[in-house]
């Protein structure tokens, strides 16, 4: 049988419907329970892949969302602040209140970080989208699986059922002759 009849006759058997009437997913779950080779899950990519601004970015994302930057930004703003304010009388701050040099390399810092986070976000929204796919094509592939193991279990236990009607059948029809018997002979 080939393969390719072999995928129609799966696609009818489970799905009641040709082949070529299935959508692309459809068709690879088929293809696969055909094959019967192992799909490569979406963490099967390894991050040396990735270029160096994606991994850049997911670096950039992953410290800037941690206790350890807002931390050490918290304690590097104090030190900024307090090193202008307690050395103003001395002429040695280089950026006295209102902190002016401040602002701006805070409104540059988040013009900077901020599209490249979006950038790991977005990255991360592709994963988790092929991830969802994957877990769609390995839980359709078991529902189909186990449409094909209960299709088994009808074809195996058809005759065992056949048999225990037809031994059902015999004892009802001698029970029904003795209880003729019976009732015969109290008569």
């Amino acid at each position: 049988m080939t393969d390719a009849t072999a995928r129609d006759e799966l696609a009818r058997g489970l799905l009641n419907c040709a082949y070529d009437d299935l959508n692309p997913v459809q068709k690879s779950v088929i293809d696969l329970i055909v094959t019967e080779t192992p799909s490569h899950g979406p963490g099967a990519t390894h991050d040396d892949e990735r270029r160096f601004g994606e991994r850049l970015a997911d670096r950039v994302a992953a410290f800037g969302g941690s206790w350890a930057f807002i931390v050490g930004f918290g304690v590097a703003l104090l030190l900024w602040m307090g090193w202008n304010v307690a050395t103003r009388s001395l002429h040695l701050s280089f950026d006295p209140y209102p902190f002016i040099f401040l602002n701006l390399l805070l409104s540059t810092l988040a013009a900077l970080q901020a599209p490249v986070i979006m950038m790991s976000q977005n990255r991360q929204a592709v994963t988790d989208r092929k991830a969802a796919e994957y877990d769609y094509v390995v839980n359709l592939r078991a529902e189909l699986e186990i449409l094909r193991l209960h299709d088994k279990l009808d074809t195996l236990n058809g005759p065992q059922l056949m048999a225990l009607v037809v031994q059902q059948n015999d004892r009802l029809e001698r029970l029904t002759r003795e209880v003729a018997a019976l009732s015969g002979a109290r008569r």
